[in-house]
């Protein structure tokens, strides 16, 4: 990770489709028209809470918002031709309307104007692009590569300057950096250099101090990336906070999550080629994730989240061992991925009951 790291990744079609913000909210009001007068709430709530010092700043904020959640709906979303199936505007909104908001009645007066916009911000341009590839230089992923850079010339058009608002560019940057994710396992004999952090698994987040370390050694001198790293641990927290949600929203994330995985992977879930991945996807892969890989970054995350997740604890592991019950002989060609996700959501709605 670098400061003054050159864009890798240009503009691609949806940004020459959505160059600004008249097309965004065009396009907003033509599919989801309700969010241009709750982005507006939103701005004017942030205002009569900080005062006018912060209007320019929430104003310019809603600008960026507007073209992110329109981007994303475009690219990944159901208004375009590249649908994911959790990676897309709903994401976006999933942290923007719920848990950014419940985050911020457990901080108070602890997270200021400046840092509530930051993490609307990254709820709304961590995931901008997903099918970016190449060497990034650093140990983010290329899609937090590319979406920080998209994220970059967003800021630039909404009126933000790199210079004059290095708080917000900064923030961004670690935020979406440290939003990499290692979905492998953590390997038991890795060390605390950069070079092992890979094996680490789980979020980049709460080890980006030890990337800065390497590439900015006077970094800790710098009030702007001190306070950058810190509001980066709490963005971390907002992304993977599903597993503090409802048992249902939970299930229902993983199955999204599943069947996005699959569509990347060429495979069809009528197909009986994605019975195998999808079971072990929604069976080891989801106790991995919520056990093994998952990690609160912040103390304010934590507090915020924490009793979520441990409530669902049990109904996961029961979950889990439920559905490997149900497909104890192993899947087969009469099985197919769509089997396994149905079972999965027939065993959650059971439990729920």
């Amino acid at each position: 990770m670098c400061r003054q790291r050159l864009p890798q990744y240009p503009a691609d079609a949806i940004e020459v489709a959505l160059p600004d913000a008249d097309a965004a909210a065009a396009l907003l009001f033509s599919r989801r028209p309700e969010l241009l007068p709750w982005l507006m709430r939103w701005q004017h709530e942030l205002v009569a809470t900080f005062g006018v010092q912060i209007q320019h700043d929430a104003t310019r904020a809603n600008t960026a918002l507007r073209m992110a959640l329109a981007r994303m709906g475009l690219r990944y979303g159901s208004w375009g031709e590249d649908y994911h199936a959790y990676h897309n505007e709903n994401h976006a909104l999933e942290l923007l309307d719920g848990r950014l908001e419940r985050l911020v009645c457990e901080a108070g007066t602890t997270l200021d104007g400046r840092d509530r916009i930051a993490l609307a911000l990254f709820s709304a341009c961590h995931d901008l692009r997903q099918r970016e590839s190449g060497e990034t230089g650093a140990l983010m992923g290329a899609n937090e590569a590319a979406s920080i850079d998209e994220t970059v010339r967003i800021l630039a058009i909404a009126g933000f300057d790199e210079t004059d608002d290095a708080w917000l560019f900064r923030t961004l940057e670690l935020a979406i950096a440290g939003s990499t994710f290692d979905a492998r396992p953590l390997a038991p004999d890795s060390r605390s250099n950069t070079a092992e952090l890979a094996a680490r698994g789980g979020p980049l987040a709460p080890h980006l101090h030890e990337c800065l370390d390497e590439t900015e050694p006077g970094w800790r001198s710098d009030p702007i990336t001190v306070h950058a790293l810190a509001l980066a641990q709490i963005a971390s927290d907002l992304d993977t906070a599903n597993v503090s949600e409802p048992l249902l929203e939970l299930v229902a994330s993983s199955i999204r999550l599943c069947e996005e995985r699959e569509m990347r992977a060429g495979r069809s879930l009528e197909s009986p080629e994605s019975a195998a991945p999808c079971l072990a996807f929604l069976t080891v892969g989801q106790e991995r994730f919520f056990f093994d890989l998952h990690r609160f970054c912040s103390e304010v995350g934590s507090r915020t989240f924490a009793e979520g997740k441990a409530n669902n604890a049990e109904a996961l592991r029961s979950l889990v061992k439920e559905l490997t019950a149900t497909f104890a002989a192993g899947v087969g060609p009469t099985h197919r991925g769509i089997d396994v996700i149905r079972s999965f959501a027939h065993l959650a709605l059971r439990h729920a009951n």
